[in-house]
């Protein structure tokens, strides 16, 4: 798969000497959907900004489907739909003409037709007419996604599009997301809400600190990094830990009633077998058994603790 979005060693140094972009290299492929995560402050807005032309990098060079940002910044941003965290729009505009005033500011001609598609996906067409002051904060996010995409955008940039937003309308919105890759559109977003990126994205970047840690295939990922556990519950509890059982490494869970015994399901030997034979001559009746997987936001709070351990 061919990128779609490259940068090459940006940086993004102010003047009082803080770095909050360090010499970052990203490729994004065409159709793809990139979870961008990082704690605050890590630098994702920044380099969203960066290459959207908000923030003028210090150094470093932004193509986006061949188009230098620079150089040839109108064509690199034609290419670009952007929903920001902020919400911030004209409360006494109606709908329609907001969605319809960025479309013309791309130089689009006038297409009715492709606004009401994009309302109606997005839940919106039936307040089109309402100004913007009497919507919800779920449905104003809604429609920075509207103004995001009433250019046509090849490339769709969703910085926490779910912040503030109820459980339902963050369904809705995943489901306007997986249309829009079905659609063509490749999509970064940055999300809190880990479990969802988990769920979305096909790949995943961590940055902290203004570097990129790691760009890698989301299930890649959870293959290399991801820790397996098998919770064993006893029929009985016990006090602690037989000692013919300690070289397994247990974590006595539940008040004595649980066992729990990590392993790597990658290794030729996980010790299973053996461990439920030692269950079974230390005298300990197994009630039940379940296995769970790490979850990315496990994964996640690894690599950046990882980071800023000294």
């Amino acid at each position: 798969m061919s990128a779609i979005l490259t940068v090459d060693r940006l940086t993004k140094t102010y003047a009082g000497g803080f770095t909050a972009l360090d010499a970052v290299s990203l490729e994004i492929r065409e159709g793809e959907i990139l979870a961008l995560l990082g704690p605050n402050g890590a630098g994702k807005t920044t380099l969203i900004s960066a290459i959207c032309g908000i923030v003028q990098p210090t150094s470093g060079r932004v193509t986006v489907g061949g188009h230098d940002t620079v150089t040839a910044y109108r064509s690199a941003r034609a290419l670009i739909g952007l929903v920001p965290q902020e919400i911030n729009l004209e409360p006494f505009e109606k709908v329609i003409n907001t969605v319809r005033f960025s479309r013309g500011l791309f130089g689009k001609p006038r297409d009715d037709a492709f606004l009401e598609r994009i309302l109606r996906q997005l839940s919106l067409w039936d307040k089109r007419d309402q100004p913007i002051r009497s919507l919800s904060g779920g449905m104003k996010r809604r429609v920075l996604i509207a103004k995001a995409l009433s250019h046509e955008p090849r490339v769709l940039f969703l910085d926490e599009p779910t912040a503030g937003v109820d459980v339902e309308l963050r369904r809705d919105m995943w489901e306007v997301v997986r249309q829009l890759k079905e659609d063509g559109v490749t999509i970064i977003l940055t999300t809190h809400y880990l479990e969802e990126a988990e769920a979305m994205a096909d790949r995943i970047g961590v940055i902290t600190r203004g570097r990129i840690l790691l760009v890698e295939d989301k299930d890649a990922l959870m293959r290399r990094m991801g820790r397996k556990e098998m919770r064993i519950e006893l029929k009985e509890p016990v006090t602690r830990v037989p000692q013919a059982l300690e070289p397994f490494g247990l974590t006595l869970e539940g008040e004595g009633r649980r066992l729990v015994y990590a392993y790597d399901r990658q290794a030729n030997r996980t010790g299973i077998v053996r461990l439920l034979t030692a269950l079974q001559e230390a005298g300990l009746t197994v009630a039940d058994v379940e296995t769970k997987q790490s979850s990315l936001e496990e994964i996640f709070v690894g690599l950046v603790k990882e980071e800023v351990t000294p």
